[in-house]
């Protein structure tokens, strides 16, 4: 799982392919095997008013659940990274806690310790101080709202990046909370490291402003309703929301994205939510407008039975289309074989569409997810001709200023500082005037660690930001925006 290992180390089978493909029976893993889950019913699992209110909210919790199969330096890793290191709060639905450690079977205090530490679903969901690195924890370039999508709200929650597209934060929570999250700044509650920033404005006025905004603004055809997670939001409250874009004679694409497929299905197989689908999904249809849902799965062990289950009830439902956009994540699955062993179980187990794989972005504390440009180019030569054409994933760099672009588009590249040099063809909605906004090149950053020891000399020399500078930084960023949301 790792990138230092993966790409060195594939070995051919016996049928002479570098990745053996075969078809694997999804299999839903036995929850009793947690001391916590040991009584809970079929029933139970299955109602997600259950899965909501037995969530793993924080290390008293999780000990709780797992009792003595984890020693206690593990719980202790945990708080440290907490209250030093988490720039999200921890938030696991059972769904998800349940594809950590799958096959392992408990034998006694202490017997899942190793194989707690080194499960993949675990290492994005539940990140622990030893997991981060020590020497470079943030790139000097790193920021709260890496993307700057605040920077090209038009309405409080709306950010219109690309010509024709717009991202509508609906709300700021979601059913579960990744370490790894690029909104950060934005969702979950507030960590000892950052202080979440907040709407300002109320739902229905933030919603109106939204709707005010693509109204007129009839070059707008693409809308992704995300947050936060769409499954967070009441069903009656979002069906409006939908209701009202459809009324829209210039939107033709609607995405909701919701990483609750995964990570709990059981809300997309309520029968009202369903069923309210099902009348988005008719009449989207009736007025020739695309619906398709994107979520959001990182590692083959997160698909099950109940994943493919919600996903078939989507389609069913009407949805055009269920598709997954994973981030890339060292130490989850930057590696040849668990990307193929992931799409694969997407596509054959579960009906849903490999999409994008992200390179993580550069938010605070994530160098140890992080991987180069480099290597994401080689992942994405190692995973192509498997699958078919269509459902072969591009691995996408989200370039600050820029936006979405195939790892291979760079127009230059300095390896020795780990420097990529990025241009576009489009303006986003904060360069309407910029002269120079389609001629210049936009830099994104490689981990200091992967670069030859020439780079990583010459980061220390010019790239010292001190924690005490970055945080200072990061306050004025956050009073400032907040004073913008203000003067709306």
């Amino acid at each position: 799982m790792s990138i230092e290992t993966s790409i060195a180390a594939l070995v051919e089978d016996q049928t002479g392919q570098p990745y053996p493909y075969q078809r694997v029976e999804l299999v839903e893993p036995d929850w009793t095997r947690f001391p916590g889950w040991r009584d809970v019913t079929a029933d139970e699992w299955a109602s997600v008013q259950w899965q909501r209110s037995h969530c793993v909210k924080n290390v008293k919790q999780l000990r709780e659940l797992l009792g003595d199969l984890v020693d206690d330096r593990f719980y202790a890793d945990l708080e440290r990274d907490q209250s030093e290191r988490a720039t999200m709060s921890m938030l696991v639905p059972p769904q998800m806690m349940n594809t950590m450690v799958p096959h392992e079977t408990p034998a006694g205090p202490g017997s899942l310790t190793e194989a707690f530490y080194a499960d993949p679903v675990r290492h994005y969901m539940i990140p622990v101080f030893s997991d981060r690195r020590t020497d470079w924890p943030s790139h000097p370039h790193a920021t709260r709202d890496s993307l700057h999508e605040h920077d090209m709200w038009v309405a409080e929650g709306l950010t219109h990046r690309y010509p024709t597209k717009v991202l509508a934060e609906l709300l700021p929570t979601c059913p579960q909370y990744c370490g790894h999250c690029t909104r950060m700044d934005l969702v979950g509650n507030s960590t000892p490291t950052v202080d979440k920033l907040k709407f300002v404005g109320k739902p229905v006025d933030r919603l109106g402003s939204m709707m005010d905004y693509l109204r007129r603004t009839p070059q707008v055809r693409d809308v992704v309703v995300s947050g936060g997670d769409v499954a967070n939001m009441p069903w009656p409250r979002l069906e409006d929301f939908l209701t009202q874009l459809l009324e829209i004679e210039n939107i033709r694409d609607i995405r909701l994205a919701t990483k609750a497929l995964i990570g709990l299905p059981q809300h997309w197989l309520q029968d009202d939510v369903r069923a309210g689908v099902e009348r988005v999904a008719t009449l989207a249809r009736s007025r020739g407008v695309s619906l398709a849902i994107h979520t959001h799965a990182n590692h083959a062990n997160s698909i099950t039975p109940l994943v493919a289950q919600a996903s078939r009830a989507m389609l069913d439902a009407g949805v055009r289309d269920v598709r997954n956009q994973g981030v890339l994540l060292n130490g989850v699955n930057a590696d040849p074989h668990a990307l193929l062993d992931l799409c694969f179980r997407l596509l054959d187990g579960a009906q849903i569409m490999p999409y994008y794989f992200y390179m993580c972005d550069l938010i605070p504390y994530s160098e140890h997810w992080r991987v180069s440009v480099a290597d994401a180019q080689r992942l994405q030569h190692h995973i192509m001709g498997y699958l078919p054409g269509f459902a072969t994933p591009r691995i996408v760099c989200d370039v600050p200023f820029v936006g979405k672009r195939w790892v291979h588009q760079l127009a230059d590249y300095d390896a020795e500082r780990g420097i990529s040099y990025w241009t576009k063809n489009y303006r986003t909605s904060i360069e309407a005037t910029a002269s120079d906004a389609l001629t210049k090149t936009y830099e994104y950053y490689d981990p200091i660690h992967t670069l030859p020891a020439e780079g990583q000399q010459w980061w220390a020399e010019h790239g010292d930001l001190d924690e005490s500078s970055l945080r200072a930084a990061e306050m004025a960023e956050a009073s400032r925006r907040t004073a913008a949301l203000q003067a709306w």
